[in-house]
């Protein structure tokens, strides 16, 4: 692993840290997320966040679920900070997700076309 990806992974942990104890909202833990990240570590970690936010409603009504998300929040954010890549398991549960809601992407021309193609449904790759 570049010491470039252990320092994506050491940011990401940190800012889902910072999201468990709640320093941090969802969005703004978004708006700070590495673009255009390759990792499938931290693109099925920002989709663990976007789960997180998207069950905000069952975790105010369930304790037990509550808990749980957290675990594994937690989970994900200490796999991230030790620069160990997450379980295949966790990696390929949030790969039908990748098309719904992409990791933003750099703001210059070439992020915009990225993200202008991804709006029409077309690969850019």
């Amino acid at each position: 692993m570049s010491e470039e990806q252990n320092k994506d992974r050491r940011f990401v942990a940190e800012i889902l840290r910072n999201v468990r104890l709640g320093k941090l909202s969802v969005r703004e833990a978004m708006l700070h997320y590495p673009k255009d990240t390759k990792d499938e570590s931290l693109i099925a970690a920002y989709h663990a966040l976007i789960h997180y936010e998207a069950d905000e409603d069952i975790r105010a009504r369930d304790i037990l679920f509550r808990e749980e998300q957290d675990d594994y929040l937690e989970f994900i954010y200490t796999t991230l900070a030790n620069g160990d890549d997450l379980p295949q398991n966790i990696i390929d549960s949030y790969k039908e997700f990748y098309d719904k809601a992409p990791i933003l992407h750099e703001k210059n021309a070439k992020g915009f076309w990225k993200s202008f193609w991804k709006n029409l449904n077309v690969k850019d790759d």
